[in-house]
């Protein structure tokens, strides 16, 4: 699965004046207005939240200094920001094809991305034979985890709709769909509940198979709302299941505040 938020400002406040209408017979009636009027403000609601910008969501992401042991973060290529688009043959599984592929949801007011590979896998000894250095090698290559980062901001409560309709996706899409993205098309044969995650107001994760009997293959999203700010994380590896680095989730949600 290849590496990947929601609108709207409103609810702006209104004051309301209440007009006293004095006379000049009778200081009762005057008390009574006066008792009656409201406190200024008094219906004023609060403003909407603001979404950051591109240059404030690049500001949180998660750097080398910050990543687990290990791992190398490194921003994604032009070439591969060109190619980023993706569709699904299904409507209602656009927002899992757009958290796999490093694409924001919805009207957002700033996206920025970066990518954390690693792997599950150990160097062999310098002094190992060629055949234990082989094998050693092949371990670390099929054990090489790609995880992709991609935060979004929202302007009101933006962020809640596009987090809810990629829950909401994730139910929808259990029986497959496929994704097409940079000319080549990708069956995903189920969507499945992936590992629980506990991060910021509330997160999700999926796991959607794309393997067959001689290559089990998997990608697994997960997508975390801290306020108006979603962080949504896209892993993959060779070995069908891709592990997810909770160190990663921990330390990038940390930085959203």
């Amino acid at each position: 699965m290849r590496n990947t938020l929601v609108r709207r400002t409103v609810l702006t406040a209104s004051a309301v004046s209440l007009a006293l209408l004095a006379t000049a017979c009778g200081s009762d009636k005057k008390d009574d207005a006066k008792a009656d009027a409201k406190p200024s403000g008094a219906s004023s609601a609060p403003a909407a939240a603001k979404g950051k910008t591109d240059a404030e969501l690049a500001s949180l992401l998660l750097t080398q200094a910050e990543a687990p042991k290990d791992s190398l973060v490194k921003a994604p290529s032009a070439d591969q920001l060109k190619t980023l688009a993706a569709t699904t043959d299904k409507a209602e599984c656009k927002p899992l094809g757009q958290a796999a592929s490093m694409e924001p949801q919805g009207t957002s007011t700033g996206v920025a991305r970066t990518q954390v590979g690693g792997t599950s896998g150990k160097a062999a000894d310098p002094n190992a034979s060629e055949a234990d250095k082989l094998k050693a090698g092949i371990e670390m290559l099929t054990g090489a985890t790609g995880t992709s980062v991609t935060l979004t901001s929202y302007d009101g409560k933006g962020a809640e709709e596009a987090f809810a309709a990629f829950k909401k996706a994730g139910t929808a899409c259990a029986g497959g769909y496929t994704m097409t993205q940079d000319g080549e098309a990708l069956k995903i044969n189920k969507v499945v509940a992936g590992d629980a995650v506990t991060a910021g107001d509330e997160s999700v994760s999926f796991l959607a198979d794309f393997g067959d009997a001689e290559m089990p293959m998997a990608g697994q999203v997960v997508m975390v709302r801290k306020g108006n700010t979603l962080a949504t994380f896209s892993v993959q590896n060779m070995r069908g299941k891709p592990v997810l680095s909770k160190e990663i989730v921990e330390a990038q949600v940390k930085k959203l505040g």
